[in-house]
């Protein structure tokens, strides 16, 4: 059995503190942030982790942990409603247990310090800048610079940072058809460095037409659609797709290291390996 710590908070007080620090109230966000699941004990032992899968609750189980912080929680708008089949098991077994599920979505995207661009801005030595979205309030996206590199060694750089290949799909489309002219326009263009990048981490492939337009020459995120690849060839962005799971670690991380300090209460990063 584990020896729990003496150190004990409600959930009601630790979602405060959060709430607080990321200033969730002010997201409309496609899942409720905060507690969503209240599993109605004290608080001695935290598990955090990327996504609320059942591999998470097992592992929060077996370290007897009376709270789960995540990324990815539940009740996502769109879905069922109903509390039923794999939803129904989750959602039991964390009530079963008195374990209290809380969750942050896109105030954990967007907090400036250990939000996840943040946090993978500074795994891949990049200066944050601004917003990619310069006229909201809180705006999720960002910009940075780095050092005038080409493609390969961005490629190095994260794979290094993540420990996994992104997906590279070049800012021009090669054509060995094309005639000598248009090849030597094409390596020109495929030559230039990337100095100024914009990143948004998950499932933001979309915001690469945003990317072009602030002047971007390459964008980060963790997905990738089949359009993605068009819009990156026909914008002359290049686009790099390291990872929903692999791009969004650091933020829940650094959430509960933050608590950990704070509350003086056991933290554990338990990473429930994801390859998309």
């Amino acid at each position: 059995m584990v020896q729990k710590a003496n150190a004990t908070i409600t959930a009601q007080t630790l979602t405060k503190f959060c709430d607080d620090y990321l200033e969730a109230n002010a997201f409309k966000d496609y899942s409720p942030n905060g507690l969503q699941v209240d599993g109605g004990q004290p608080i001695r032992r935290i598990v955090t982790g990327v996504t609320a899968c059942e591999a998470l609750i097992d592992a929060a189980i077996a370290i007897e942990a009376d709270a789960i912080m995540v990324h990815h929680g539940y009740f996502w708008k769109g879905e069922p409603a109903p509390i039923t089949g794999m939803k129904g098991q989750r959602v039991r077994k964390l009530m079963q247990h008195g374990i209290s599920l809380i969750a942050y979505h896109l105030p954990l995207d967007a907090h400036p310090i250990i939000g996840n661009n943040a946090k993978l801005a500074e795994a891949l030595g990049l200066t944050i800048t601004g917003a990619l979205y310069p006229h909201e309030s809180h705006p999720v996206g960002n910009i940075a610079t780095c050092q005038p590199q080409n493609t390969d060694a961005l490629i190095a750089t994260i794979t290094q940072a993540l420990h996994r290949v992104p997906l590279h799909i070049p800012a021009h489309y090669s054509d060995s058809n094309l005639s000598a002219e248009d090849s030597k326009q094409l390596n020109h263009a495929e030559s230039k460095l990337i100095e100024r990048v914009g990143i948004c981490t998950g499932g933001a492939q979309d915001m690469i037409e945003q990317a072009a337009a602030m002047g971007c020459d390459a964008y980060i995120s963790g997905e990738i659609s089949e359009r993605t690849t068009h819009s990156a060839r026909e914008l002359g962005i290049d686009y790099f797709a390291c990872g929903h799971h692999a791009t969004e670690r650091d933020g829940i991380k650094a959430l509960g290291e933050l608590i950990a300090e704070h509350f003086s209460v056991p933290v554990s990063f338990i990473d429930i390996d994801n390859p998309a």
